[in-house]
């Protein structure tokens, strides 16, 4: 059964192991139900797919379940043959109580390009104030790039999420730095996302970059849409105010958002540069 088929803990009859799973309904007993079913039972029993019953709670949103099974001795990193773990399905989920539980138990918050990246899913669906901030501030690589999808700010424009663009670039993310030569502006022009643009451009995207086909942005807009309309009204040079703005910015990294405060720069002038 693939990643894709399980639902609840519908894979939960015979294993690999050849031994009885859990019980369908398990998740929805009571927690002493669930902790005396849970006796005797091999919590890392798996799936021909080696899915585990914690990768089921997780992408069901199952917290108490999911707790119960770490707490028995769980394996909190599991792969799948897909090279999913239990972190990636809690984000599937948009669950951040199941991330923030996982991440106690000593999942790891950045995996290698071999696996599914969990935060690069939580951007996909738009997990803004949740998975995405708290994988974050754990330590994930705001311009971490995974060879499918790109960076996090690539995915948050390929699939238009704006709010992630805009909580990326406070951060500090690169605004370049995309899916190999495609940049961002590249991704938001192709999806029709004048918002996007704006943003990008703002926090100094460069409309000349070309990507491997040789095409800027404004090559990959619809014409006489409003991407085209804002790229050609951003083409010509940047004002003295923006060039200042883009070296400060520059200068004092991913930590301006936290950074400028220190400078005590007058209300308006600190706002101009935080982009508020």
């Amino acid at each position: 059964m693939g990643q894709n088929q399980i639902l609840g803990f519908s894979v939960w009859g015979p294993t690999t192991a050849g031994a009885p799973g859990l019980p369908l309904s398990w998740a929805r007993l009571s927690p002493h139900a669930q902790r005396s079913t849970l006796q005797g039972f091999n919590v890392n029993l798996v799936t021909t797919d080696r899915v585990s019953a914690l990768h089921e709670a997780c992408l069901g949103g199952h917290v108490a379940c999911a707790k119960l099974l770490l707490e028995n001795g769980a394996h909190v990193n599991a792969v799948t043959i897909d090279g999913i773990t239990p972190l990636f399905n809690a984000c599937c989920s948009g669950s951040v109580a199941c991330v923030n539980m996982l991440l106690e138990f000593g999942a790891k918050p950045q995996v290698g390009n071999h696996l599914a990246s969990p935060i690069h899913e939580a951007v996909k669906r738009g997990n803004i104030q949740s998975c995405m901030e708290v994988l974050l501030a754990h330590g994930v690589d705001i311009d971490q790039e995974d060879l499918h999808y790109g960076t996090l700010l690539y995915v948050a424009c390929m699939y238009q999420r704006t709010d992630c663009v805009k909580k990326l670039l406070e951060l500090g993310a690169n605004v370049s730095a995309g899916k190999r030569l495609d940049t961002p502006l590249h991704a938001a022009a192709r999806k029709s996302s004048a918002e996007i643009v704006v943003l990008l451009v703002d926090y100094g995207a460069n409309l000349k970059c070309r990507n491997a086909e040789f095409k800027c942005a404004l090559d990959l807009a619809i014409p006489n849409s409003k991407v085209e309309q804002a790229l050609l009204l951003r083409e010509g040079p940047a004002s003295l105010a923006q060039l200042c703005r883009l070296c400060i910015r520059k200068h004092l990294g991913r930590s301006c958002l936290y950074a400028v405060h220190k400078l005590h720069l007058p209300e308006p002038l600190e706002n101009f540069l935080l982009h508020r």
